[in-house]
């Protein structure tokens, strides 16, 4: 199982919001290039990079910091946040992300990412998906739509996305552990699926158990920033 360290953006700097409030924000580095280069040198070899201005914005905006990471690190970036049109999508793998990530526009136009996904190769997109109670959430998780998890998976399957993360609304940015159940489900319905987990994370027992289920890999954030994990827990793992 492949780890993946995240770091969120505002204004430039690595931060980490606590359940998606822009409110309960907490500055960890103010140069996130800083940031990657202590995760590659760890041996990590992906980088989960949000944008959270872009986010807010509905366009990207620290694709400034994008482009710094591409250009001096040899991390394999899937970068996330205010990707809307396709212009967006350019600047994205313009400035170096190996992968571009989508959330909610998956959910509100399918039209525009289905076309996206054919001009640009499904592989080279992440697909996010936030999720409560087994429905998928969006606009920064304030509204549950009442479409399943499980359907809105197998729609982009269909599409030939490989690669899905899915977050746990409740869980994320608590240090209260990953939705476990939710991903045995997901993994045992998808076995194809490259799933990656995402939220909850908070010690390497967590991590253990999700390589244990079947997860491609895990994202994790605050565990790292918060100590609960050290890039000297991670060296080796990320390798494997």
């Amino acid at each position: 199982m492949q780890i993946i360290p995240a770091i969120d953006i505002i204004d430039g700097k690595c931060v980490r919001l606590t359940q998606g409030d822009y409110e309960q924000k907490k500055v960890y580095n103010e140069h996130p290039l800083e940031v990657a280069k202590q995760f590659e040198d760890a041996g990590l070899q992906r980088l989960h990079l949000v944008d959270l201005d872009g986010a807010k914005a509905g366009a990207v905006k620290n694709w400034k910091v994008l482009e710094a990471i591409a250009g001096k690190t040899a991390l394999v970036i899937d970068f996330g946040g205010g990707i809307k049109t396709e212009k967006d999508v350019n600047i994205v793998f313009e400035s170096g992300a190996a992968l571009a990530t989508i959330g909610s526009l998956a959910v509100k136009n399918e039209f525009e990412f289905v076309k996206w996904l054919l001009q640009y190769g499904a592989e080279k997109f992440l697909l996010g998906a936030d999720v409560k109670d087994e429905k998928i959430t969006v606009g920064g998780w304030l509204e549950t739509t009442d479409i399943s998890i499980y359907d809105f998976l197998q729609k982009y399957v269909d599409h030939g996305v490989q690669q899905v993360f899915c977050t746990d609304v409740s869980k994320d940015g608590l240090l209260a552990g990953p939705s476990v159940e939710l991903y045995k489900k997901i993994i045992e319905r998808f076995p194809s699926l490259h799933f990656i987990a995402s939220g909850g994370v908070s010690a390497m027992a967590d991590l253990e158990t999700l390589a244990e289920i079947g997860c491609a890999g895990a994202i994790v954030g605050k565990a790292i920033y918060e100590n609960r994990i050290t890039l000297e827990d991670l060296k080796g793992v990320g390798k494997s």
